[in-house]
């Protein structure tokens, strides 16, 4: 998720229009094989954990975001909720990036100098899984790709892990709602068990979070922003979360989320970002938020503990 926080902007809370379904893009199998070790300790060590801690875009202080080493890493530290960033490729396919842009996080200036500004939607699923997703962060992780989102659900899977899903900037790609709850289906995200306790969908797009409680109702989804105290309960027909930047909070604001129920009938929940220091993550435990959404997993497990 980005570091803005979206809330004047989501007052029209209007629905979608008419919703495309995913092209059919020839891509690479998972580019790396899964850990033997079935990670049972992100099944089972976290899982008590209250408020709950998710690791942003993985565990991303320690490795690449976004990449299967990030999730890997939560995993290997006890962590079962991870947070990803889901954007759409020039011919269709749904990948696992956080920028609107590949620059920041890729080495895709140098494999295409003249294809500036870089952006997802100008090229295609084959191109973007040429790119180094890992250098850039530390050699070590040399070779790390940009997932696509079928890969990185398998993986997530795997791992035993459930997941804060972010459809980013879903104004940008059309559709992407209905294109992505398909993909969640086919690699057996949509059934009873997994909607029930391991997946939440969120956005900044108030439009975008309406559209997935319309499509599939029973999913569990989360507004990213800060709202107005008064505007809450228009957003509580269709999000089961407001999810605020931790800056932006305070113990009344969590206290007025939580006097109301969500569309599921209960109680209205906050998971608030990023918070990567003791101090920070104690604040937002002492409000009573339900998650905090974190870098730095192991901070701020210890700093709650």
């Amino acid at each position: 998720m980005s570091a803005r926080v979206a809330a004047a902007t989501t007052a029209a809370l209007l629905g979608a229009g008419a919703l495309a379904l995913p092209s059919a893009t020839a891509h690479a199998a998972d580019q790396t094989s899964a850990p033997t070790s079935t990670r049972a300790s992100a099944q089972t060590s976290a899982s008590h954990d209250r408020p709950l801690v998710v690791a942003h875009r993985g565990a991303s202080a320690y490795a690449p975001e976004n990449t299967f080493a990030a999730i890997d890493k939560a995993a290997d530290m006890g962590f079962r909720w991870v947070e990803n960033d889901v954007q759409r490729t020039k011919d269709g396919e749904l990948v696992i990036m956080h920028d609107d842009t590949l620059k920041r996080t890729t080495n895709v200036e140098q494999l295409f100098p003249d294809r500036a500004p870089w952006k997802v939607a100008d090229f295609t699923a084959a191109e973007i899984a040429r790119l180094d997703a890992g250098s850039w962060f530390a050699p070590k992780y040399a070779g790390q790709r940009v997932p696509t989102l079928k890969q990185y659900m398998n993986r997530v899977s795997r791992n035993h892990q459930s997941l804060v899903f972010e459809f980013k900037k879903p104004e940008l790609y059309p559709g992407i709602e209905k294109q992505g709850l398909a993909v969640l289906r086919k690699t057996g995200w949509l059934d009873r068990h997994h909607v029930k306790s391991k997946l939440v969908i969120q956005s900044f797009s108030a439009d975008s979070v309406k559209t997935v409680h319309k499509l599939r109702p029973d999913i569990k989804t989360g507004f990213l922003g800060t709202p107005a105290v008064a505007d809450l309960p228009a957003y509580a027909k269709f999000s089961d979360q407001i999810n605020s930047t931790h800056t932006s909070i305070s113990r009344e604001y969590v206290a007025a989320i939580h006097s109301l129920k969500g569309p599921h009938r209960k109680r209205l929940e906050i998971f608030t970002w990023t918070v990567n220091d003791a101090a920070a993550a104690q604040r937002v435990a002492g409000f009573g938020v339900n998650g905090i959404i974190t870098n730095t997993p192991d901070v701020v497990r210890k700093a709650i503990s």
